[in-house]
């Protein structure tokens, strides 16, 4: 049981996005996708969820293809949250994380007892049941993206994408956005994030994929991915390491500049 993505390769605008990338998502994990920007990390999150199709190379779903399943069916099974989500309707709160109970309905079919479990526990988990009313228009950023969020998970599916979940949230809401992510994959949902903060990369994730211009450069345990070599390679940056109640970090301290020492001399 996984998504399994073989040989992906994908070209946008005449310029190769992604060469032959490999990587499986596992029921129950939080997989952190990592990269500098324009990496191909968003591209290889989109194949993952059905909507790009790939130049070559195949997305199997729990052994059958997007193909075989049927587009309902994959909507049921893998859910995505776009990083630039954001939605204008005038919908309340409530109604919007609705939608993601779609995949599940048939056409005008009425919302089930089920739907409105599935609701109810996606904006609980997202501590949004007091902003039930209001409309998407009237929230702060970060508000906004914890609503898109509930969505998401509203879907119910046995896998969520999300790309880039922390951007404009400030720290405390990114903290309890990855520990949602974490309860949600405990019980039993296979997590694929895109991250740029290595640091909660590093302590959040089971399992770092590492792109690096369309090439998967580094997969496994966040300690081994995030080495000093391939950090000065793909990123660089230099860090500095520390551990807190027996949990390693890492906090990128400087670019490492080719040319010569930085202006305070190290």
């Amino acid at each position: 049981m996984a998504i399994v993505a073989q040989g992906i390769c994908v070209s946008l605008g005449g310029r190769c996005v992604l060469t032959a990338a490999d990587m499986a998502l596992q029921p129950g994990e939080v997989l952190g996708i990592v990269g500098p920007n324009g990496a191909g990390k968003t591209t290889l999150l989109r194949v993952l969820a059905g909507l790009l199709r790939p130049d070559q190379g195949s997305v199997r779903y729990d052994g059958s293809t997007a193909r075989e399943l049927g587009r309902r069916a994959l909507a049921r099974r893998v859910a995505f949250l776009a990083q630039d989500g954001a939605a204008t309707w005038s919908l309340s709160v409530e109604a919007l994380v609705g939608l993601g109970r779609l995949p599940h309905r048939p056409p005008f079919g009425a919302e089930s007892e089920a739907d409105r479990a599935a609701v109810a526990n996606a904006m609980a988990l997202c501590d949004i049941a007091a902003l039930a009313g209001r409309t998407l228009g009237t929230l702060s950023g970060g508000e906004g993206r914890r609503v898109l969020l509930a969505r998401a998970l509203a879907v119910d599916a046995a896998y969520l994408l999300a790309d880039e979940p922390l951007a404009g949230l400030d720290p405390g809401h990114q903290l309890e956005t990855l520990k949602r992510l974490r309860t949600v994959a405990a019980g039993g949902v296979g997590v694929a994030v895109v991250l740029h903060d290595l640091s909660l990369a590093a302590r959040f994730c089971d399992r770092l994929l590492l792109i690096h211009r369309g090439l998967r450069i580094a997969n496994g345990a966040p300690g081994d991915v995030l080495d000093d070599a391939a950090l000065a390679d793909v990123f660089g940056v230099s860090v500095l390491r520390g551990q807190r109640d027996g949990v390693p970090f890492l906090l990128p301290w400087q670019p490492i500049d080719a040319r010569g020492p930085t202006h305070d001399g190290r």
